[in-house]
C-alpha cells in the first residue's frame, strides 16, 4: 500500500510499504480521510520521543471495513487501543489504562496510509448521509468535548450560566468552543494569535474568536480551557480564570512553565488535566457530529495524502488558516 512515512525531523516520504494484517478481534480499514493532528506536528519537527521514525503517523481517521466483522460498512476510528479489563477500563475511564497504545505510535502504525489494523470495538458505523472528511473529526473534537464534560463537573454553577474562554483556534480549541455551544454553555470566547485563523474560526465557524490581548485582565472567567499548552496560554489560563473558577488543560505543546501557582493557590482555582476522551465520549461525539449539534463542519481543507509533506510545510509555516487539514489517502 501507499503510505506518509516519518523518516526523522521535517522528513516525510510517501512511498510504498507492507499492508498491515489484522490480528485477532481486528477489522482492516480502507482510510479514505485523516487528519493532521498537533502532535503529529510534534513528531515531525521530532519533538516526541514517543513517535520514533521511521513511522507512519496519523491517528485521526475514517474509512470502510474491507476485512473482519462487517465487511462494507462505514467507519470512524477511536486510535486509543485499551486492554478493557483493567480497573480504569472497567470504570469506563479507558483513557488512563496503564497499558494503552494509539495508532500512530509503536507498535501500531498510524492511518496516513491507505490501510489501518484496528479492534473492531474502535469502530463506530458513520450513516451515509455523513462524508468521511467530516467522520474523521470525531477524534479531535472528542477531545474537545471530554474536556469540557471534564470542567462542567468541576463548575460551581450550571455550565449555561458560565463564562468560558477557549485558548487556541487550532481543531481542539474550536472542537471545545463547539462542544460547549451544543451543551449549552452562556458567554463562549476563543483566544487566538494568529490573525487568518481567528478570522476562520470568527467568519467560517461564528465563534466569537479575538486576539489575546483582549483577555489581559484577571478572574473574568469561571472555565478556561487551554488547547495549546505552551507557557504563555498557561499564564494566559491561570491569570484569566475567576477565583474558585476552574482551568482545564489539554494542549501538549510543551512540558513546563507559564502556570502561576501562587495566585491558583490563594485563589482555589480548580486544574485538571485531561488526555483524549473514554469511548463513551467518542460515540457521543459522533453522535453530535452525525446529528448536526456541532454545526456544519465545512471548516476542513482536504488534500491528496500524496501531498502530505507539503501539508505539513504549509502548517509549519503557518500559512494555514483553517482549523483542520484532512489527507485523502484514496485521492491521487
Amino acid at each position: 500500500m501507499k503510505a506518509l512515512v516519518y523518516t526523522g525531523p521535517k522528513g516525510l516520504e510517501y512511498r510504498e510499504v507492507a499492508d498491515p494484517v489484522a490480528g485477532a478481534g481486528e477489522s482492516l480499514v480502507r482510510i479514505e480521510s485523516v487528519g493532521i493532528c498537533g502532535s503529529d506536528m510534534h513528531a515531525y519537527l521530532g519533538h516526541d520521543e514517543r513517535r520514533p521514525a521511521p513511522l507512519i503517523l496519523g491517528h485521526e481517521a475514517a474509512g470502510t471495513v474491507v476485512a473482519g466483522a462487517g465487511s462494507g460498512r462505514r467507519v470512524t476510528i477511536n486510535p486509543l487501543v485499551t486492554c478493557m479489563s483493567c480497573e480504569a477500563c472497567r470504570s469506563g475511564r479507558e483513557n488512563l489504562c496503564a497499558s494503552r497504545q494509539i495508532i500512530s505510535m509503536p507498535p501500531r502504525e498510524g492511518a496516513f496510509a491507505q490501510f489501518v489494523a484496528i479492534p473492531e470495538r474502535n469502530l463506530v458505523d458513520v450513516p451515509d448521509h455523513v462524508d468521511f472528511d467530516r467522520a474523521a473529526l470525531a477524534e479531535p473534537l472528542a477531545c474537545g468535548w471530554h474536556a469540557v464534560k471534564s470542567g462542567e463537573r468541576a463548575l460551581d454553577r450550571p455550565l449555561s450560566q458560565a463564562r468560558v474562554l477557549v485558548l487556541g483556534a487550532g481543531a481542539i480549541g474550536v472542537g471545545a468552543g463547539l462542544a460547549l455551544a451544543a451543551r449549552g454553555a452562556g458567554a463562549i470566547m476563543l483566544s487566538e494569535p494568529h490573525a487568518g485563523r481567528r478570522a476562520f474560526a470568527a467568519e467560517r465557524i461564528g465563534l466569537d474568536a479575538r486576539d489575546p490581548a483582549e483577555f489581559s485582565g484577571e478572574g473574568a472567567f469561571d472555565l478556561v480551557i487551554d488547547a495549546v499548552g505552551f507557557a504563555a496560554t498557561r499564564a494566559q489560563a491561570s491569570d484569566t480564570v475567576r477565583p474558585g473558577g476552574v482551568m482545564v488543560h489539554i494542549g501538549l505543546g510543551s512540558a513546563e512553565g507559564g502556570l502561576n501557582i501562587r495566585r491558583m493557590t490563594l485563589q482555589e482555582i480548580t486544574f485538571i488535566g485531561t488526555y483524549t476522551y473514554t469511548m463513551e465520549d467518542f460515540r457521543e461525539t459522533a453522535a453530535a457530529i452525525f446529528d448536526g449539534r456541532l454545526g456544519a463542519l465545512d471548516w476542513i481543507e482536504p488534500m491528496p495524502l500524496a501531498d502530505g509533506a507539503q501539508a505539513f510545510g504549509d502548517l509549519f509555516a503557518g500559512r494555514v488558516s483553517a482549523p483542520k487539514i484532512v489527507l485523502r489517502p484514496q485521492q491521487v
